[in-house]
């Protein structure tokens, strides 16, 4: 399977039960409703598990622009490979909310309130302020950054064949510790490629889609996953 193809299919995986659980928790008449943060959290590992072990064995399942940016930087990966994965991954964010909003066809109208509507595709902060926003999504991708390239540098989590386990624990973990603030977007394609099918698609009742703030979620991670991989290259050298 060729890497843009196998990141079109991790990244939709990914999206779609990641953002899924969103939507099971926020929208009204859901059965999953207010079943809290925790459970949002922890979906969201398990998306990002399940997506790796899918296709991990093809790309390296980066499902992340922030991630592959770390790997090029840090030399896993090609710089001339980077563009092979950005679209693959952008592409399978676009699939994954479309599965989302068709998934959840009956719920949207339900809902009416509209920001319930937007959080279920892309992240917001709680308080919007420009500068801490952007300094924790840093920090979030620098944290997830130099954990997926301990753990798949690590012998052991190689050989058990668990690293992708591992990762989605690391996701969990960013999550319940710096997803407070901004809902950890820590990935650029997971939100603003379900951003852009939200301003897209006929979701009754949605509201603007927050363009003002849709830069942070694509820059910050894109800088957290820089850095995460000097770091690392400076202390495993």
């Amino acid at each position: 399977m060729s890497t843009f193809g196998s990141e079109v299919i991790g990244t939709a995986i990914l999206i779609l039960l990641g953002d899924g659980v969103v939507a099971a928790v926020l929208l009204y008449q859901s059965k999953a409703q207010n079943a809290g943060w925790i459970v949002i959290t922890f979906g969201w590992g398990m998306a990002v598990a399940m997506a790796i072990f899918a296709v991990g064995r093809f790309s390296g399942a980066h499902l992340n622009p922030a991630v592959t940016l770390g790997f090029a930087i840090e030399g896993t990966i090609k710089w001339s490979q980077v563009w092979g994965y950005w679209g693959g991954e952008f592409c399978g964010a676009f699939v994954g909310a479309i599965l989302v909003w068709a998934a959840y066809s009956n719920h949207w109208e339900p809902t009416e309130d509209p920001g319930l509507k937007l959080a279920v595709f892309c992240t917001a902060p709680a308080i919007r302020n420009t500068v801490a926003n952007v300094i924790t999504e840093v920090i979030g991708t620098f944290v997830l950054m130099f954990g997926v390239l301990a753990i798949v540098g690590d012998n052991y989590a190689g050989n058990t064949g668990l690293a992708g386990l591992y990762i989605g624990l690391l996701v969990f973990a960013i999550g319940l510790s710096l997803g407070g603030p901004t809902g950890y977007a820590i990935n650029p394609a997971r939100d603003l490629g379900p951003r852009i099918i939200h301003a897209i698609l006929p979701i009754p009742g949605k509201g603007p889609s927050d363009w003002g703030y849709a830069w942070i979620p694509v820059v910050g991670p894109l800088i957290g996953g820089a850095l995460g991989a000097l770091a690392f290259k400076a202390f495993y050298p």
